[in-house]
């Protein structure tokens, strides 16, 4: 070993390996960005690999969080990521890509809050599919906000046991410019409070609970299938929606109408007024403006957007 090179500090050596055409560059290997780029479009951009390799060193996270988060959600939902972007799914939204991408994959689970108590605390889950709706979003917003865009996912069905007739359905939803919103400007018209113990499961931010707001318009619990006050929802100062409710059980006759109107070939957003659309644990990202889709699984008008790799 040169005498030179012996006598340097440990900082020094490292500078020294780093600068030649060793591992550590930041273009180098698995940090190259248009190599992952290709790696997880040939995959599908399977989620759950990518939460993976975001969790396996800091700088692929800041890498996932500056980049790829971005390109799994314009990836996996193009026209709803154009739409929520005014056409430029390059720029910032609200909470970060991460909590969009989350968003779209991940049903967040339920606990007791003052306006809904549960017997048990529901676990968040990873959902195969899911289906947003803006037809559904127009349906949570008053009157006064109704020139507010929120897309809004049909609620998945957690079931409560034998012996219990109401299921648990959870739903989640996003805003285009929140902080231009209707909505909002409501919201601090009216000087509502944030809550204390709630926040986002998405982003961490704090939320207004739309029940004390006296903001849940009563559209919002037919659409979901469920009773006038059986629900409640929340939506962050970043512009995410999460809530809860009570699902009636669906007559035979209504589950019949609604296996009909899948097969009819009409997309949800042909009508306003349209009743109860849900998908259990198992069942499923779908977007009902999209015109591509996946026959046996949507109607015409829906996409729906695995979490797994492609087959």
């Amino acid at each position: 070993m040169p005498e030179q090179y012996r006598k340097m500090s440990v900082n020094q050596r490292h500078r020294l390996n780093t600068n030649g055409d060793g591992s550590g560059s930041m273009d180098s290997g698995i940090l190259n960005e248009r190599i992952l780029v290709l790696v997880f479009k040939s995959i599908n951009w399977d989620i759950r690999v990518l939460c993976q390799a975001a969790s396996v060193s800091r700088k692929l996270r800041a890498l996932a969080k500056r980049l790829l988060w971005r390109e799994v959600c314009v990836y996996r939902a193009p026209r709803m990521m154009s739409t929520l972007t005014n056409g430029g799914p390059n720029g910032r939204i609200g909470g970060g890509w991460h909590a969009v991408a989350k968003l779209l994959f991940f049903c967040c689970g339920c606990e007791s809050t003052r306006h809904f108590p549960v017997a048990q605390p529901s676990p968040g889950h990873f959902v195969k599919a899911s289906r947003f709706s803006k037809t559904s979003g127009r349906s949570f917003l008053t009157k006064k906000c109704r020139g507010d865009l929120l897309y809004v996912s049909d609620p998945c069905e957690h079931p409560r046991g034998r012996d219990v007739e109401d299921d648990l359905g959870i739903y989640r939803g996003i805003f285009r410019g929140f902080v231009k919103s209707r909505t909002r400007a409501f919201l601090i018209a009216r000087r509502v409070e944030l809550e204390e113990r709630v926040r986002c499961p998405y982003c961490g931010a704090r939320v207004w609970s739309m029940t004390t707001a006296k903001l849940v318009p009563k559209s919002a619990a037919k659409r979901l299938g469920s009773s006038d006050g059986g629900l409640e929802f929340f939506v962050c100062v970043n512009g995410h929606l999460h809530g809860t409710c009570w699902l009636i059980p669906l007559s035979s006759d209504e589950a019949d109408t609604e296996k009909d109107d899948d097969d009819s070939g009409l997309s949800d957003d042909d009508d306003e007024n349209s009743g109860p659309r849900r998908y259990d644990r198992t069942d499923g990202v779908g977007v009902d403006d999209q015109v591509s889709y996946d026959s046996n699984n949507s109607s015409v008008g829906d996409i729906i957007v695995e979490d797994g790799p492609a087959s």
